[in-house]
């Protein structure tokens, strides 16, 4: 479903991705890991158009984004839901108008059409009956639940989070990770993920890539990665410093 060839991105005179090469499948769920400034952020851009690479490819179901215009990758976007680091919420809209943004944006659907939407993406995210409540109103947990919700609310085919549980409890971020592992499953949507919480990893994917020096390292089932006796995954999963890397 999404192919990434050997893409080069840099920005003056830093390399991020150095050769970045992937792949996955239509209803994976997908975790991609690595330190902090590595280029994890900066590839999903590339996975929806928002960066394109110096070199390389990326292609959605064989379509190269590079050689779109905007009008063509605006529809490929379409495909795609994701939930912000932050939520990313209309601090000036209700829940309501939060969640069934675009659909109100893109037209097509009644009022009671939009309605029954945004209902049923609350209900999956277990905030039900919320619709008239301000963001300010609630606490970062419900904000991320209603960004998931407005992720989900147009049933995309591929769902992209960056950080899902930063910010967060512990209790919080659970509930966080087993939503969207519900939305995966009760979907079947391809998901694909950024974060540094190695539990988080654990319960939402089923694979594992790691980015390290702009390359994917390794990639594996989920149990492998995290129980790798590899020496930089073993490391990185486990948050134990690498005493001579941090001396270079």
């Amino acid at each position: 479903m999404i192919e990434v060839t050997d893409i080069w991105k840099s920005f003056g005179t830093q390399e991020v991705l150095r050769g970045t090469s992937l792949h996955i499948e239509q209803g994976e769920a997908v975790v991609i890991i690595g330190r902090s400034g590595g280029g994890k952020s900066i590839l999903l851009k590339h996975l929806i158009g928002l960066l394109r690479p110096d070199s390389g490819s990326v292609k959605i179901d064989g379509d190269d984004l590079a050689k779109m215009t905007e009008r063509q990758l605006l529809a490929v976007r379409r495909r795609f839901g994701m939930l912000f680091q932050m939520a990313a919420l209309f601090d000036s809209l209700n829940v309501f108008g939060n969640v069934g943004f675009v659909l109100q944006r893109e037209g097509g659907h009644t009022k009671a059409e939009i309605e029954k939407l945004v209902a049923e993406a609350l209900e999956m995210v277990e905030l039900p009956g919320i619709e008239k409540k301000m963001p300010a109103e609630l606490s970062g947990g419900m904000r991320k639940r209603v960004g998931l919700a407005r992720a989900i609310v147009y049933r995309p085919q591929i769902l992209l989070y960056d950080e899902p549980t930063t910010g967060l409890d512990p209790i919080a971020g659970d509930r966080i990770d087993r939503l969207i592992r519900r939305v995966w499953e009760q979907l079947k949507i391809t998901s694909i993920a950024v974060t540094h919480d190695m539990k988080s990893a654990r319960t939402i994917s089923n694979r594992i890539l790691m980015l390290d020096e702009g390359k994917i390292y390794a990639d594996g089932p989920t149990a492998s990665i995290l129980g790798s006796s590899d020496p930089v995954l073993h490391r990185f999963v486990n948050g134990i410093a690498d005493p001579e890397a941090e001396a270079r």
